[in-house]
């Protein structure tokens, strides 16, 4: 039932959102170099590496770690790059995820895969085994703001909990935090 819900909205999501997509891949092509899409390495379930593509909100020379690694993440934003990310819009190419079966509307965020404690902690906890999420149980409770470790229990938690109620719960939660803008740091 979770593959059927996903590939439905996944589907309808993205028909229906065609033409806001289309306008934000003008508008990176627009204001920097480079091409719209950025296909990040990601660890999915079993830690098995795919591409995930986000709207590029970071310039071409940035390097491939974590935001919060950065010294200074601003000085590598796009000129919309920050309000890609402030409302999550760079988020929406990851329906192609959806519809190709890397990801599920719901379940831990997809590791970088250079994010060696966390894919280790999540190994540990189970949590490898399930298919990473758009949102997730950690997402709604402190996204950028929380540490590795309460990333992982979150996730843990999700893991025992998940059911297709749950997953309604933190799909309405993921509205409600990214229409306030809450926890995101860039």
């Amino acid at each position: 039932m979770k593959r059927a819900m996903d590939l439905f909205v996944a589907a309808f999501a993205g028909g229906l959102l065609l033409l806001p997509i289309a306008l934000i891949a003008l508008l990176v092509r627009l204001t920097s170099s480079g091409p719209a899409l950025y296909w990040s390495d990601r660890v999915g379930r079993n830690n098995r590496i795919f591409k995930m593509p986000k709207f590029r909100s970071m310039r071409m020379d940035t390097p491939a770690v974590a935001t919060h690694l950065l010294g200074d993440p601003d000085r590598y934003l796009t000129p919309i790059g920050s309000f890609l990310r402030k409302s999550s819009l760079d988020e929406l190419p990851q329906l192609w995820s959806i519809l190709k079966g890397d990801m599920s509307l719901v379940g831990p965020r997809p590791a970088l895969f250079n994010q060696q404690d966390l894919i280790a902690l999540r190994t540990d906890a189970g949590v490898d085994r399930l298919t990473p999420g758009l949102t997730g149980w950690a997402q709604i409770n402190g996204r950028d703001e929380l540490p590795i470790p309460d990333k992982v229990r979150l996730d843990a938690e999700y893991l025992r909990r998940q059911s297709f109620v749950f997953d309604l719960e933190i799909l309405c939660l993921t509205a409600w935090r990214v229409l306030h803008r809450d926890g995101v740091t860039h």
